[in-house]
């Protein structure tokens, strides 16, 4: 008798390349070809992400109603038949929370599986306060799904006593990388057009150039840095234009570098000697990961997880959420004293690999997800 293959749909508001995404594609890749993997995008165009998909797994992208529109009965039923046949669904942020409202309202009626939704942070709208209707909307939307998987301890609170979720239901999973790939050396001629030579100190991150990402800080800190230092944001979005017109402003456009995305991250972050970010809102940035892997000092804000995440020796180097003034005497700190720079980094690397590395990860998500789908057979 074969093997029957388990059929996972995964809605997303977008595919582009992110944090929920990537953790998805791991996923995905670590399980080959033991699963049938069912992706929607609720944007067709930002599917970027599906690039790092291996040529193993099994994938489709079915055609599916719009995740975007009034929650109306008739829509919510058309997207609940829509996840008829499957034997887990998977749904991912506040873009895929009608597909979550349409299986509470509909479960019943269409035999429909086992839901799991993850949360992994907010956009803009909610950086600093979330909505008070999407929260009454979240509770009762959450009301029937199998499980909520965040990443971090803040969301699993704001789960716990905002969302009013039961602690049954909310699995606190954080997020995992292989830990080892990102400790290799470095090509200093890795990024076309831009060579790291052997006098210049590289100031990095790996980030959406979105709003809340509060890039422009970074450029302004530049300007108190030596000479020596380049900044490079690697990622792509909206705020690209807005940042070179930063730099032209303060005269910093030959030391700031925006190569686009990157897509083996991997291969780049081991040419930076320090690793930031700026951003108003975080929870556990996967960034962060791939740095302390790499062996990098991170200047950073006190949002999310981040304090718990670096080692015990960083936490000196971290800054309220906005302070211009913190952020960039902290870099200017550690810009200066290398041996600083260096016992932090192995302080991150030694952290990273003991908690962070994608194995655990891995195991974790293949227990719940199968454990699940042993619990509620499809009929």
């Amino acid at each position: 008798m074969s093997r029957k293959v388990p059929k996972i749909l995964h809605l997303h508001s977008t595919f582009d390349p992110g944090g929920k995404e990537l953790r998805c594609v791991r996923l995905i890749n670590a399980w080959g070809k033991d699963v049938d993997h069912a992706i929607v995008s609720g944007y067709l165009d930002k599917r970027g992400a599906a690039h790092l998909i291996g040529s193993k797994p099994r994938i489709n992208w079915p055609k599916f109603p719009s995740l975007r529109g009034k929650p109306t009965p008739g829509r919510l039923k058309n997207i609940a038949q829509a996840m008829a046949g499957y034997d887990l669904i998977c749904t991912y942020n506040w873009g895929a929370i009608d597909a979550v409202m349409a299986h509470t309202v509909f479960a019943d009626a269409f035999k429909l599986p086992p839901l799991v939704h993850h949360e992994d942070g907010f956009n803009e709208d909610e950086a600093n306060r979330l909505k008070r209707r999407r929260n009454w909307y979240r509770r009762i939307a959450l009301g029937r799904t199998a499980a909520l998987v965040v990443p971090s301890a803040k969301l699993e609170d704001i789960a716990l006593n905002t969302w009013d979720q039961p602690r049954t239901r909310v699995r606190r999973i954080p997020n995992g990388i292989d830990t080892r790939a990102f400790a290799a050396p470095a090509k200093r001629d890795l990024l076309p057009g831009l060579i790291k030579r052997k006098d210049e100190f590289w100031l990095g991150t790996l980030a959406g150039l979105r709003a809340v990402k509060q890039l422009d800080m970074l450029v302004r800190a530049m300007a108190s840095l030596p000479d020596e230092w380049q900044l490079v944001i690697a990622g792509e979005g909206p705020e690209r234009d807005a940042l070179l017109a930063e730099a032209e402003r303060l005269g910093l456009e030959d030391r700031v570098h925006l190569p686009g995305f990157v897509k083996e991250p991997q291969k780049l972050i081991g040419l930076f000697d320090m690793f930031a970010l700026s951003s108003q809102s975080e929870q556990f940035p996967i960034s962060v990961v791939e740095a302390m892997s790499a062996g990098l000092p991170i200047v950073a804000p006190r949002v999310g997880d981040i304090g718990s995440m670096v080692a015990s020796e960083n936490g000196p180097m971290l800054v309220d959420a906005g302070d211009q003034e913190a952020l960039t005497n902290s870099l200017a700190k550690l810009s200066v004293d290398a041996e600083a720079r260096k016992r932090i980094g192995k302080a991150n690397r030694d952290k990273a690999r003991a908690e962070f590395d994608e194995n655990r990860m891995i195991d974790r998500y293949r227990a719940l997800y199968w454990g699940l789908m042993e619990k509620y057979p499809k009929a």
